[in-house]
């Protein structure tokens, strides 16, 4: 009877743990069955990113790189810079000195034309021929003529009665007459004269018609200079261009035959030599132009469409003139002045001489107008400072490498770039001055195709540590 029982335990204690094991497998059969699955491969990606390579920090360019970069470097320097405000603008005339207008002396009829537009004239050189209609000009020519005549019968008689004067015939009252008589006469002959000279008639022309002949028609000339031109051709610099005191035949009014008032416009004469640089300003700039006029601070201009290869270097110091006191109400800006010194270039072609300005009015600036100074700082252009988020790198030239170096910006417009002189950049580095975005390009690609910094890859894959 032993034996059998020892057999009955050992089923039950054999059944017992079936039941066990079946009942902890259904209660843990998801952790066997992921246990038992087999792993997944780690993407590239994230096996990458579990063991990173070391960003790059050095680049290494070759001649030939550089130029196709068109990299410059230069030496950096610790300066002062101004804090400016972008005001647009426009090259305009100067009033009073750019243009000038020409009219007709009288009623008459445009019988030539001797200057054209494009043409340059001289004062005193003829512009227009006119014949005289004007009854008035004839009129006062008949006088002078009449009190010309006058005159010598005066005189003519003052000399029979002299000598009856000195023997008593005749009282001194008389002559004393005749006297009053010649300076009546003179003094209207005097206000005839410079009636005619004001109507265009030259001295000659005039000496003519005391003699009988009548002037029937008048050359208009080119007007004498004006004393601020003639000031502004003595402090002139001679650059091969046009004389300030010359002028150019910019628009012609009249045409042949066309019958022109006294006082009527018949053509309009230019000198570009001095022109206004008329800025366009907001209400709220007002304050910062207004000190900035105040203090002549000088203004720094962007020409448009200038090509300045072609010209003498332009020498000149910008400073506000005047601010307009007016607003302008369609587009809600006033303006403000600069004076500005032309140049130009005279060229010959037949007989004629022809001018080229390098400043146009009309043509678009831009103003940089000082609101602040910023001292012991470094400036670099624009293109030299790359920005990553927060991050601002520029670039130092140690030969064929170019060493990324971590900044800190001060402030930047369109142009320039102010850095801070705490350290990261030393006066006397050489850094480039453009290029700094292809450069940062080439070592993200160098720290992606895992080159270790500091390295660089030849044609032929090899790899090889800076020199």
């Amino acid at each position: 009877m032993t034996q059998p029982r020892g057999r009955f335990w050992q089923w039950c204690v054999l059944t017992a743990v079936a039941v066990t094991l079946v009942a902890v497998s259904i209660h843990y059969r998801d952790h066997l069955a992921a246990w038992l699955r087999p792993a997944a491969p780690v993407p590239v990606a994230e096996q990458e990113a579990s063991h990173p390579h070391e960003q790059a920090k050095v680049l290494e360019l070759s001649k030939q790189a550089r130029e196709n970069l068109q990299l410059v470097s230069r030496p950096v320097k610790v300066q002062t810079y101004w804090k400016s405000i972008l005001v647009p603008g426009q090259i305009v005339d100067r009033p009073g000195l750019s243009d000038r207008g020409v009219s007709a002396p009288a009623v008459s009829v445009v019988t030539q034309v001797h200057a054209f537009p494009g043409d340059t004239v001289h004062p005193g050189d003829k512009l227009f021929t006119l014949r005289l209609l004007s009854e008035y000009i004839q009129n006062t020519q008949l006088e002078l003529f009449k009190a010309t005549g006058e005159t010598v019968l005066i005189r003519e008689q003052q000399d029979r009665l002299k000598k009856a004067t000195d023997t008593g015939a005749i009282p001194q009252s008389r002559l004393i007459e005749l006297d009053q008589q010649l300076r009546r006469q003179e003094t209207a002959m005097q206000g005839l004269r410079q009636d005619l000279l004001t109507r265009g008639l030259s001295k000659e022309q005039i000496d003519e018609v005391t003699q009988g002949k009548f002037v029937a028609s008048i050359d208009v000339v080119a007007p004498p200079a004006s004393p601020a031109a003639t000031a502004r051709a003595d402090a002139a610099t001679p650059d091969g261009g046009m004389n300030p005191l010359t002028y150019e035949v910019q628009e012609l009014k009249v045409d042949l035959g066309m019958q022109v008032q006294a006082g009527q416009l018949l053509g309009v004469l230019s000198n570009h030599h001095s022109l206004y640089v008329e800025g366009h300003a907001f209400k709220r700039e007002a304050p910062a132009l207004e000190k900035a006029a105040q203090q002549g601070w000088p203004i720094q201009i962007e020409f448009a469409e200038d090509d300045a290869s072609h010209w003498p270097k332009l020498d000149q110091l910008f400073h506000i003139r005047h601010l307009a006191n007016s607003i302008d109400p369609e587009s809600r800006t006033f303006d403000f002045f600069i004076p500005l010194v032309n140049q130009s270039h005279a060229y010959e072609q037949g007989s004629r001489t022809f001018v080229v300005w390098r400043f146009r009015p009309g043509q678009r600036v831009r103003l940089h107008v000082p609101v602040e100074e910023l001292k012991d700082v470094i400036v670099l252009p624009a293109a030299a400072i790359v920005r990553e988020g927060p991050e601002a790198y520029a670039f130092r030239q140690n030969g064929d490498l170019f060493n990324r170096l971590p900044v800190r910006v001060l402030h930047e417009d369109r142009l320039s770039v102010v850095l801070a002189n705490d350290g990261s950049v030393a006066p006397g580095w050489y850094l480039a001055q453009s290029g700094a975005a292809s450069l940062n390009r080439v070592l993200k690609a160098q720290s992606a195709s895992g080159t270790p910094a500091g390295f660089h890859v030849h044609a032929d894959g090899t790899v090889h540590g800076t020199h």
